[in-house]
């Protein structure tokens, strides 16, 4: 656990990414507040003191410890850090990008956060209404707010990118460029020394850097834990369905934690074929390696676009004798009209419920569907975050089956 005080651990918020970042600050905030709480404890059972003059002793000590002439707030409580960097953000009439920030960040440990995938209406300074903006606008945003960062004397710049852009374009399959892999270089010759996301479409993207590190985090524990709400895990007749080949380890996590079997839904595709809605799908053919007649079947996936895709393999289980079906979406985009799609698909009986997380700006009329459960990750990018400014070890975080283990054993929550 680390206790000194975060002075140079500060957050950027880039438009789109607010609602995220001040999730994860919250949750920051109430991390050191518990750790100094715990420190002060301790500090007056070891020296014989009353607690509050154990708080005074602390505060004294990082006063005495701080950069800063005049002390900011008084001794006998616990100081909660603000942690944002206030900043302005500008978008000009020829689609320009400007970042402003208004704060020093000098020698500070700076996190950017940005949801690439947000496509709702983002304010912007000089502009009443906002602007939409597309992935690759969120990018370039992004790239002028890490240079900012770096040209105002950042001593360490991560970002925390829930959704790693072009991250499906990690592989040749003919004459095409592997972007995601030359997006992280881009990264990386910026300056960047670390990029935090989530479930990471193929761990093959972060084989391609030399210097710039990627933790790839995943959200099972939250995602089981909600489930374990809806669903008697450890007594339930459940089998782990794997949606295709490239998603066989993540579901063999599962699989493992919950010691249920595991199945694989086979998939040929037509990659020839671009889909734009949920009623689009590049499927061939597909079979099931597996046995899920009269079963509940648990299937997990990083990202939901349109949905065609998994609309098609629920209806090919369920065809299959799936009893209940119920799936989880590290990052649920919910793009196009797959909201409306998955309603049919609900109304249609081919699934029960739906758990994606909140890393990613979901539809507001997605969260009041009686389908779809959502799963808070805040707290698992905070304690990364803080992991991460004081140098130690995300093992613990990594690999999250002791903390299953234990939720199972609690039974339903």
């Amino acid at each position: 656990m680390s206790f000194s005080k975060p002075t140079t651990l500060g957050i950027i918020a880039c438009p789109g990414g607010e609602k995220f970042a001040d999730s994860i600050i919250a949750h920051l905030k109430t991390i050191y507040a518990r750790r100094f709480d715990i420190k002060a404890q301790g500090i007056a059972k070891l020296y014989g003191l009353d607690k509050e003059s154990a708080v005074k002793e602390l505060n004294m000590a990082n006063d005495l410890n701080s950069h800063r002439v005049k002390t900011i707030g008084d001794g006998t409580s616990y100081r909660i850090p603000s942690f944002k960097i206030p900043c302005k953000f500008t978008k000009f009439a020829n689609g320009e990008f400007k970042t402003e920030i208004l704060y020093s960040v000098r020698g500070k440990d700076i996190f950017i956060v940005q949801d690439v995938e947000n496509r709702g209406r983002l304010p912007f300074a000089g502009s009443e209404n906002g602007h939409v903006l597309s992935v690759n606008d969120h990018i370039f945003n992004l790239f002028v707010t890490i240079d900012a960062a770096k040209q105002c004397g950042a001593r360490r710049v991560t970002l925390v990118l829930p959704a790693y852009p072009y991250a499906r374009q990690h592989k040749k399959k003919g004459r095409e460029g592997l972007t995601a892999s030359s997006l992280g270089r881009i990264f990386e010759n910026m300056g960047v020394d670390r990029i935090i996301t989530l479930d990471l479409h193929s761990k093959e993207i972060e084989h391609t850097f030399s210097t710039l590190h990627l933790e790839n985090m995943h959200a099972s524990y939250q995602i089981l834990r909600k489930l374990n709400a809806h669903f008697n895990l450890p007594a339930e007749d459940l089998v782990v369905v794997s949606p295709d080949t490239g998603a066989i380890d993540r579901n063999k996590y599962y699989a493992n934690s919950l010691q249920k079997p595991l199945a694989l839904l086979y998939k040929e595709r037509d990659y020839s074929k671009v889909t734009t809605s949920a009623k689009d799908s590049n499927i061939v053919s597909a079979r099931l390696l597996g046995d899920v007649k009269g079963k509940t079947v648990f299937i997990a996936d990083d990202m939901l676009g349109t949905g065609g895709t998994l609309i098609k393999a629920m209806r090919l289980i369920k065809d299959m004798g799936a009893e209940k079906i119920v799936c989880a979406i590290s990052l649920p985009l919910f793009t196009g009209n797959a909201i409306e799609h998955f309603d049919n698909a609900f109304k249609e009986g081919l699934f029960d419920y739906i758990i994606g997380t909140n890393a990613v700006t979901a539809p507001e009329e997605l969260q009041k569907r009686a389908w779809y459960l959502n799963a808070n990750v805040s707290n698992l990018f905070a304690r990364v975050i803080s992991r991460i400014h004081h140098n130690r070890s995300l093992s613990p975080l990594l690999d999250n089956n002791k903390m299953i283990q234990r939720m199972l054993v609690g039974g339903r929550n």
